[in-house]
């Protein structure tokens, strides 16, 4: 049979059948007196062997390993290996499917964050947040609707054991509305001084009103906080580009005083 019945019969392509040829996973037979190759029945063995390997989520190298061990073992070894990692696969996507039905049960109840997705702690600190604002007299500051960015931002890029201790301890702000209104207070403040000059007094008040509304359990999980014109880094300075000047002024005013505050 030629390439076109032996690729039909097999259920692949002819471009499949002269892929396999090239990589060797088919040997080629030999052409005839015309020039066209001449398949027959072993062929057609062979080839679904191939198609039957790559179905079961074997790389083509490995299909290759598998073929040139006429014993057997090779596929035993790599069917084993095959298995475990669909095992790694199953486990990854439960835990996706879990964390999805975690953001729709916050969905259905109104409280997935525009930051979203996010973990439910972040979640759980972002819906306090907006019960917080919608107390407000009046909109609710620029600043803190940054400040969710920004911790989604350190939810993603942060070390997983520093994330997990920093979040956690977050959460604390919700449970404490003293704590939540020191923190709204500090955005306001933060906000005022999107036209200020550097020099301008309130950059101080507002430097003191940062640092007053982040909680001792946040503080040590941050550890030793650098000195503001020392502070570099990544976050850092992403940080400090999206604040104006009197604002970075005070960010870096408040961890000053964090940094003392710790030691």
């Amino acid at each position: 049979m030629r390439i076109g019945e032996l690729a039909a019969l097999a259920g692949v392509t002819t471009r499949t059948v002269r892929h396999y040829h090239h990589l060797g996973l088919l040997p080629e037979p030999a052409r005839r007196a015309n020039g066209y190759r001449e398949y027959g029945l072993r062929d057609a063995v062979a080839l679904a062997r191939v198609r039957r390997l790559t179905e079961l989520g074997l790389s083509l190298d490995e299909v290759r390993d598998v073929l040139a061990d006429d014993a057997g073992r090779e596929l035993h070894e790599v069917l084993t290996e095959l298995d475990a990692d669909l095992a790694r696969q199953e486990e990854a996507l439960r835990e996706r499917r879990a964390r999805v039905r975690e953001l729709l049960e916050l969905a259905e109840r109104g409280e997935l964050p525009a930051e979203g997705p996010v973990s439910p702690e972040l979640a759980a600190l972002f819906g306090e947040m907006a019960r917080a604002a919608a107390g407000l007299p009046g909109p609710e500051p620029a600043m803190a609707a940054r400040e969710r960015e920004l911790l989604a931002l350190l939810e993603t890029t942060a070390p997983p054991e520093a994330r997990r201790e920093m979040f956690a301890a977050l959460g604390s702000l919700g449970g404490d509305p003293a704590a939540m209104a020191r923190a709204y207070e500090a955005y306001a403040r933060l906000d005022a001084l999107a036209e200020a000059e550097v020099d301008d007094p309130r950059v101080a008040e507002a430097a003191r009103a940062v640092a007053d509304s982040v909680p001792e359990a946040v503080l040590e999980t941050i550890g030793d906080v650098p000195p503001g014109e020392d502070a570099s880094g990544g976050f850092t300075d992403v940080l400090f580009a999206d604040l104006s000047p009197a604002q970075a002024e005070a960010v870096r005013q408040a961890m000053r005083l964090l940094a003392e505050r710790a030691r």
